[in-house]
């Protein structure tokens, strides 16, 4: 075993690394990606949702009780994500990853709406989701939103139970940064780069200030990323669901 992890290991740093760049978000079972080095490169904005907490619900809930609460908060981010094209990725714990594939304003908009979609449904008074869950808890998520290149790969050795696909790039590692720093009632947050190429249905309110101009839905501040600081903006806007 040991001379074939360290074989393995010693072809995989010395052999060079082929990336395709692709107009997808991949799949696990997308043939080009093997165990090898290979890798597929894509753009897109990346939407991360984490719900804190999970210890705490643990312990307040029965496991069955805690079980549901989780199907219900996934089921209604996976719905809303997959209503606006968004592909859902790596559930980890209470995080998960949703790729809007492209590079225009239009995806990165989308992107905020199925954001604001969700803070509706998990938190509006008005969505039977939260009533349903706030008998037994309150939710707390924070959710964030950035956009660039993604390089996809695949990692572990054959068989179902083996294999999973690493998501690298600045965009997934500063949506997850940013979505770190939300709380109710701010659960949006996103990068300065996704806020200055936001169309206007989602970056101002439908509502006109004194003067009769529009008024932004987001507030300005910032956050430490690869030793810099960096402008993100945050919203306690939701956008509703019909």
């Amino acid at each position: 075993m040991k001379n074939n992890i360290e074989n393995k290991v010693i072809q995989v740093i010395d052999d060079p690394f082929d990336v395709q760049d692709v107009d997808i978000v991949p799949d696990i079972e997308d043939k080009r990606l093997t165990f090898g080095n290979t890798g597929l490169r894509f753009k897109a904005t990346v939407l991360y949702i984490d719900m804190r907490g999970s210890t705490a619900l643990l312990n307040k809930h029965n496991r069955t009780t805690t079980a549901k609460l989780h199907m219900a908060y996934f089921h209604t981010i996976v719905t809303i994500a997959n209503a606006n094209g968004g592909s859902v990725r790596s559930f980890n714990g209470d995080g998960m990853l949703v790729f809007f594939q492209g590079n225009t304003k239009q995806v990165m908009s989308t992107a905020v709406k199925s954001a604001m979609q969700m803070v509706y449904m998990l938190t509006h008074s008005d969505s039977k989701v939260r009533q349903k869950l706030e008998k037994y808890s309150a939710l707390d998520f924070g959710i964030g939103i950035d956009h660039g290149n993604i390089l996809c790969t695949k990692a572990g050795k054959s068989g179902s139970n083996n294999r999973d696909l690493i998501w690298l790039g600045n965009a997934v590692n500063k949506s997850v940064k940013i979505g770190d720093k939300l709380s109710s009632p701010n659960r949006i947050g996103i990068s300065n780069y996704v806020h200055y190429n936001l169309l206007d249905w989602a970056k101002f309110s439908s509502k006109k200030d004194f003067w009769g101009n529009p008024i932004s839905m987001w507030e300005q501040d910032s956050h430490s990323y690869n030793d810099s600081w960096e402008d993100y903006y945050y919203t306690n806007y939701y956008w509703e669901v019909i």
